[in-house]
C-alpha cells in the first residue's frame, strides 16, 4: 500500500471541497438547463453532464472561504443550489418562451388540437416542432461552450458562497418573465397577424353572403396559411430566439430580448 506524504492530504482535501462546492452550482443548473436539463434525459446522463461540466468550471472559479463548520457548509450548499437554479431557470425561461410561441401560433391557425401530448409538456404540435428546432439549433451553435462560460462568469456576478439580494432578485425574474412572453409573443406575431386578417375577411364575407358557409370554406385556408408560415418562418423564428438566448448568456444581468 502507498502512503501519501503528509501534506499531500490538506491539498486534496482542499481540491473535494472547491469540487463540491462548484458541483452545487453547476448540478441545479444543468437541472434546468435547456437541451440538457430536458425531463427526457435520464438522471444518469444529467450527472454526468453536471459532472463533465465541473469539471471544466473548477479550474476558473475560485476556492470556497470560511469555515468547515455545520452552519458555513449548510449556508453553502443553500447558496450555491439556489443560484444555480435562478440561473438555470433564466434560461429554462427561453424554452418557455418558444413553447408559448407555439401555443399562440397553432391557436391562430386552428391547429392547436393537433398532437397535443407529442411532448413531455402538454404542447400543441407547432410548439413541439419550435422548440425541439431550437434545442437542436442551440446544440448545433455550442450551447455547452457557452453554458461552460456562462458558468465561469457567473462567479464574478454571484460570489461563491454570497446569495443575492432579495431585491434584485424579484426585480430580474419579473422582468425576465415579462420579457419571455415578450418575445413569445414577437415570435408567434406572423401568426396572429394571418388569424387577424383571416377573421376580419371572413366576416366580411359572411356579411356579404349569409347563405355561403363560410367557415368551412376557410377553415382549409386559415389552416394551411398557418403551416405556409411555420415553414417559411422558422428560419427567422428560430434565428431570433438563439440571438436572443445567447444575448441572455453574454450578459443575464441586462440582456434586452
Amino acid at each position: 500500500m502507498i502512503a501519501l506524504p503528509p501534506e499531500l492530504l490538506p491539498q486534496l482535501g482542499g481540491g473535494l471541497w472547491h469540487l463540491f462546492a462548484v458541483f452545487l452550482r453547476v448540478s441545479a443548473l444543468v437541472s434546468l438547463l435547456p437541451a440538457f436539463g430536458e425531463r427526457s434525459i435520464p438522471t444518469r446522463v444529467k450527472l454526468a453532464i453536471a459532472v463533465a461540466f465541473t469539471l471544466v468550471v473548477s479550474p476558473a472559479a475560485p476556492s470556497p472561504e470560511g469555515g468547515t463548520g455545520l452552519l458555513p457548509l449548510v449556508r453553502l450548499i443553500g447558496t450555491e443550489i439556489l443560484v444555480g437554479m435562478i440561473l438555470g431557470l433564466g434560461l429554462r425561461l427561453f424554452v418557455l418562451a418558444l413553447q408559448t410561441a407555439g401555443s399562440i401560433a397553432a391557436q391562430a391557425a386552428s391547429l392547436s388540437q393537433i398532437l397535443g401530448g407529442a411532448a413531455a409538456d402538454p404542447v400543441p404540435a407547432m410548439g413541439y416542432m419550435l422548440t425541439l428546432a431550437g434545442l437542436t439549433l442551440a446544440v448545433l451553435l455550442g450551447l455547452h461552450v457557452r453554458v461552460a462560460e456562462f458558468l465561469i462568469h457567473s462567479y464574478m456576478l454571484f460570489p461563491l458562497g454570497t446569495a443575492p439580494a432579495a431585491s434584485d432578485l424579484s426585480h430580474w425574474g419579473v422582468r425576465n418573465v415579462a420579457q419571455s412572453f415578450a418575445l413569445a409573443f414577437s415570435l408567434a406575431m406572423p401568426f396572429v397577424i394571418a388569424s387577424l386578417i383571416y377573421n376580419l375577411a371572413l366576416g366580411v364575407i359572411n356579411r356579404a353572403m349569409p347563405q355561403l358557409m363560410v367557415a368551412f370554406v376557410g377553415a382549409p385556408a386559415i389552416t394551411f396559411a398557418g403551416l405556409f408560415l411555420l415553414f417559411a418562418g422558422t428560419p427567422l423564428i428560430l434565428s431570433v430566439w438563439s440571438d436572443a438566448l445567447f444575448a441572455f448568456i453574454a450578459n443575464p444581468l441586462g440582456a434586452t430580448r
